[in-house]
């Protein structure tokens, strides 16, 4: 029986059977409203010091000059994925080195606070390209040919990566792409794939399989080993379920797996689950050649970046770029074990967000132009502070994580937008950007899971 056709059952007046629903519906939308507007109070608490942060820097700036070397050749750069931190990042080291930058974000994040960086020249909303790819294909094209890029430098979400190796070869016939071709997309972001391929090249990698339909996982003869299921598609939400396999029961298997949306057409991996440090790296590759990279220790909500020396991990994805020959940005995820070994688990064929460690180095620029480099690879500075974003580190420290590591990241390390020859970013992203996508959500009685401030959105369910 239709929901319909229930309230006007009896007597033309609600049916107990929808009432409990209905008022499901509004406690919902009750919870989002004041999710939002909490949210939004505590913002508005904080403008103030936030404002005084910005003038303070932008006076300290006042009085520093760059060191860094200007290009003899400058280009016009075009940066995708505006919104997030990554990008802004990249901006500031093409801009510090005398070239010019286009900004381009889809139309949902016309908001982004990054648009007012000093660093970009122009800025550019697109339409999405999971929604209308012929559009998006489209736009970069005009954009391209408008303000004569000479270089394009993706910086996308999971689900823009691929739609940008789609976009490369119409792009390719007026600049260059500094992006994986779309089979190369496709081989690094299918964690089964990647897994094989490692393998294939005799690279550690954890034991992978491919699982279509839930039945699999509860027919499958488990080892020794604890697995873990992997969503191939990525997935804001389920990603940070480490749900460890085999549970108690096949009963217990069944109820977790029902909460899992497993298809053929939208496929899973069940991975074997290696105990040890975790590391994620960022690399910049062209013509098989590591030409920029870094490596830091990593949790499940990454937002803290401290360069590590791994010469293992170093050496496997050397080994790795090489054998495929790729040029482009290239971030995997490893599993140190206690025996020392390192596992790849997982890649993502874009840009890493550690690449903020970067933000006093005066060569990114040419390691992504194939200019000269002092060192090959570039990695960061001796003198490159770790890298946060303090209003994850403030929310931390009020929701319980008072412990003096949190005191001793913010005195230690320094916050990935706020930089004193460009401060405005700090302001906008914090009290223009996120704001406005709370405002959105209100509008919409809509909840959302966290926000992030270093991808500059809302996470939410079944989100971009």
């Amino acid at each position: 029986m239709s929901e319909k056709t229930s309230f006007t059952a009896v007597n033309g007046k609600p049916s107990i059977a929808v009432l409990p629903m209905l008022n499901a519906k509004f406690l919902s939308k009750f919870i989002a409203a004041l999710q939002n507007i909490l949210t939004l109070t505590a913002l508005l608490i904080v403008l103030p010091i936030n404002l005084a942060i910005v003038l303070i820097t932008f006076l300290i700036g006042q009085f520093q000059k760059s060191s860094i070397p200007q290009s003899d050749s400058p280009k016009r750069i075009l940066i995708t994925g505006g919104k997030m931190t990554k990008a802004l990042q990249l901006a500031r080291s093409f801009h510090a080195a005398g070239h010019s930058v286009v900004l381009i974000e889809t139309e949902k994040y016309w908001l982004t606070g990054h648009r007012f960086s000093k660093s970009v020249d122009r800025f550019y909303t697109i339409p999405a390209p999971k929604q209308d790819p012929e559009a998006f294909v489209q736009a970069l094209v005009e954009i391209v040919q408008r303000e004569k890029v000479d270089v394009v430098v993706p910086v996308t979400s999971p689900i823009e990566s691929y739609y940008c190796s789609v976009a490369k070869p119409e792009l390719s016939k007026y600049c260059e792409v500094f992006h994986f071709d779309v089979g190369i997309t496709q081989l690094l972001d299918d964690k089964f794939e990647l897994s094989q391929k490692a393998r294939s090249l005799n690279l550690t990698a954890p034991k992978t399989y491919q699982i279509t339909n839930p039945e699999q996982v509860l027919d499958f003869e488990f080892d020794s080993s604890r697995y873990i299921l992997k969503s191939i598609a990525y997935n804001s939400v389920h990603r940070l379920d480490m749900t460890k396999y085999p549970l108690e029961s096949k009963e217990a298997m069944a109820a977790h797996l029902a909460t899992l949306p497993i298809s053929e057409d939208n496929p899973w991996i069940l991975q074997e689950f290696i105990t040890g440090q975790e590391y994620c790296t960022h690399s910049t590759v062209r013509d098989g050649k590591v030409r920029l990279h870094c490596c830091a220790k990593s949790s499940a909500f990454q937002v803290n970046y401290e360069q590590v020396e791994h010469s293992a991990i170093q050496a496997w994805i050397t080994t790795f770029v090489e054998a495929l020959n790729l040029t482009g940005q290239i971030s995997f995820d490893f599993i140190e074990s206690s025996t020392g070994e390192v596992y790849a688990i997982e890649c993502n064929p874009r840009t890493h967000s550690a690449i903020t460690m970067f933000y006093n180095h005066p060569e990114v620029a040419n390691a992504y132009l194939g200019e000269p480099l002092a060192v090959e690879p570039i990695q960061p500075l001796p003198s490159s502070k770790p890298t946060y974003w303090t209003y994850h580190e403030v929310w931390r420290f009020l929701t319980g994580d008072r412990s003096l590591y949190r005191l001793q990241t913010i005195l230690n390390g320094k916050d990935a937008i706020l930089q004193a020859s460009d401060p405005l970013p700090f302001l906008m992203v914090h009290h223009w950007q996120i704001p406005l996508l709370l405002l959105n959500n209100l509008r919409q009685l809509k909840g959302w899971v966290r926000i992030d401030f270093n991808i500059g959105k809302l996470v939410e369910p079944g989100g971009d």
